[in-house]
């Protein structure tokens, strides 16, 4: 996995290299040559290089490509958006190696129209970034946009010209990069949206910072999920087993009217490899629930109306032999849910999955995760977030990382808070952010499969977290695989189920 660091932090391990032995200068120099790499491999043949430079050491690194380039007798088009007299230390010495190779920066007119082949490369701002572009800055990236829309491939150096390296928040104006080269390490606004889209693809370029210099660096952090992060948590099966092997999955949902969620659950707990799923809902929702797969078993709750505390002993009983519990898609809302769910988990021993309505029930009453027995794993979207927390869904879009990992600490839970570059926190408040997934997930059903895949993780022996991890990656990919066979617009929930069973014929699970 990558580590994804903030401004801030980024700063600490430059200086920590500083001292390590490493000094900026090189690291200058290695950024350019890893930035010059990248812009030749766009490059259609005989393409010209845009570069395109601020007064920072973001613009040193460009000087250092255009240097690089020239030499290579490369055609090269250099502007600094500045007076050269105002660069300093690094950026100001490679400033004279430039003209001293005969290269002058000078304003490009917009009529030198950059186009398909050519390349532009974006070193006006790093991850000093504090308000909106403005001045000379806005018009570069105004050339930026427009050859762009031409036809030119755009490099950004470090991160896009624009973009909040900590918030990923795309301020006005904006840079769209193609291909952003990154130096050392990810930076968190890259990592989440709006910033990954702005991004383009990602390559992190190793310019020699030196290991030591990690060591100024919490143990906890933020993460960007890769592929081998993920697979050795899901074991193979064995030759020996049976369906006990693979544990027993208690989904307590759905409703009338709402039945798809409960049914949804269940088969994402099938697909996830569970042995055995049972579904435990009041009788009017079983049969169509049960309707839904005849792999499903079913057991009605005897009562009427939203679940309360009257319903503690059916569900303890429901819940006895079980290795996961999943609580919550498509139970019908009601006043006194909370006051089961905290003597339900006082008594639960097996770890549980609270999703959807069971998320909606405890806002206001947190203290009852506090009484859970076994592990818990809560799986919010923004707006059941919002309502855990008390705020706006628009302040916890906002604050998505930094709200989960508090969240999660405070709570002693993991938490994986859904939406476009999902998030997972464990109990220590590091933050796992997943890459997998596209839009067409944006649609009713997708969440109650992925708390039933969990829940089948999990009783099959995986940790809460590892089962977050896996479980979020697993079902992004799902996703992907479904968007690749019917496109965006027309996925729904049920085209993961068959996505599921496409990631474990590839990954041979």
């Amino acid at each position: 996995m990558k580590r994804a660091l903030t401004a801030a932090q980024m700063r600490a391990v430059d200086a920590a290299s500083a001292e390590h032995g490493m000094p900026g200068s090189v690291l200058m120099e290695n950024a350019g040559e890893a930035l010059t790499q990248a812009a030749l491999k766009e490059a259609g043949q005989g393409g010209r290089f845009f570069v395109l430079c601020g007064l920072g050491n973001n613009g040193g690194d460009g000087l250092v490509v255009a240097r690089k380039l020239a030499g290579l007798g490369r055609t090269v088009f250099v502007e600094l958006t500045g007076e050269g007299a105002a660069l300093k230390g690094d950026a100001a010495r490679n400033f004279a190696s430039l003209k001293a190779c005969g290269i002058s920066p000078a304003p490009i007119p917009f009529e030198l129209a950059a186009g398909p082949g050519d390349v532009v490369i974006d070193a006006l701002l790093g991850t000093g970034l504090s308000r909106a572009p403005e001045g000379r800055i806005a018009e570069a990236i105004g050339k930026i946009s427009s050859w762009q829309a031409a036809g030119a491939r755009v490099i950004a150096a470090d991160l896009p010209s624009g973009l909040d390296s900590d918030s990923g928040v795309a301020l006005s104006p904006c840079v769209l990069a193609d291909v952003t080269t990154t130096f050392g390490y990810a930076k968190l606004g890259q990592v989440i949206e709006p910033g990954a889209s702005r991004c383009g693809r990602l390559e992190i370029a190793d310019i020699g910072i030196p290991r030591a210099a990690e060591s100024v660096l919490s143990g906890t952090g933020v993460y960007l999920l890769e592929e081998s992060d993920v697979r050795g948590r899901i074991p193979k099966r064995r030759s020996d087993s049976h369906k006990g092997t693979y544990g027993h999955v208690l989904v307590i949902g759905g409703s009338w009217g709402k039945t798809g969620a409960a049914a949804l659950a269940a088969l994402g707990a099938l697909r996830g490899g569970a042995g055995l799923v049972t579904v435990a809902t009041r009788p009017e929702a079983l049969l169509p629930v049960m309707q839904h797969a005849p792999e499903v078993m079913g057991l009605e709750l005897i009562n009427e109306g939203a679940l309360g505390p009257r319903d503690l002993n059916a569900l303890l009983d429901a819940a006895e032999g079980k290795d996961a519990v999943v609580f919550g898609p498509g139970i019908e809302r009601g006043d006194e849910t909370w006051k089961l769910i905290g003597p339900l988990l006082e008594e639960l021993t097996c770890p549980c999955v609270l999703d959807a309505d069971g998320l909606n029930a405890i806002a206001g009453h947190l203290e009852v995760l506090q009484k859970a027995k076994s592990e818990l794993l809560l799986t919010p979207h923004p707006g059941e977030m919002s309502r855990l927390l008390n705020l706006s869904t628009a302040e916890v879009q906002k604050n998505r990382v930094s709200l989960a990992s508090a969240f999660a600490k405070d709570h002693q839970v993991v938490l994986v808070l859904k939406g476009a570059r999902t998030l997972i926190a464990r109990d220590d408040g590091t933050v796992f952010i997943n890459p997998t997934g596209n839009p067409g997930m944006a649609t009713g059903g997708t969440g109650d499969v992925l708390a039933g895949l969990c829940g089948a993780l999990v009783a099959q022996g995986l940790s809460t977290e590892d089962a977050a991890v896996a479980g979020t990656w697993v079902h992004g990919l799902a996703g992907d695989v479904a968007k690749e066979r019917r496109g965006e617009m027309g996925l729904i929930a049920s085209d993961l189920l068959e996505g599921l069973g496409e990631v474990w014929r590839l990954w041979s699970r």
